[in-house]
């Protein structure tokens, strides 16, 4: 798997492979942990339907997992391999190829 990997997104050795699985994974709890904190503070609970709740969590955990992302990154020296998966991702999302 982490052969797959380096050889998907071009990294030559597997030190940078799990820095940047390590800036993914800290994203990641980081956007949890805002979730945690801003939920309560938008009313957002169990009991919330769904057809509120994961619009709000796109609306609203989305900014802050790509503002994550980006410091992230930077300060790991990973900055110009994310921009570049963060510019694929907008792209998909808005339609481009």
């Amino acid at each position: 798997m982490f052969q797959y990997l380096k050889e998907k997104w071009g990294i030559d050795s597997t030190f940078r492979l799990v820095k940047i699985c390590i800036i993914f994974a800290i994203t990641g709890f980081s956007a949890v942990y805002v979730k945690k904190f801003l939920f309560p503070f938008l009313g957002i609970d169990a009991t919330t339907p769904a057809y509120i709740y994961y619009p709000v969590w796109l609306i609203t955990i989305t900014p802050f997992y790509y503002l994550f992302l980006t410091v992230y990154s930077h300060l790991l020296g990973e900055g110009p391999f994310f921009r570049g998966i963060m510019k694929k991702t907008w792209d998909r999302m808005r339609g481009k190829k």
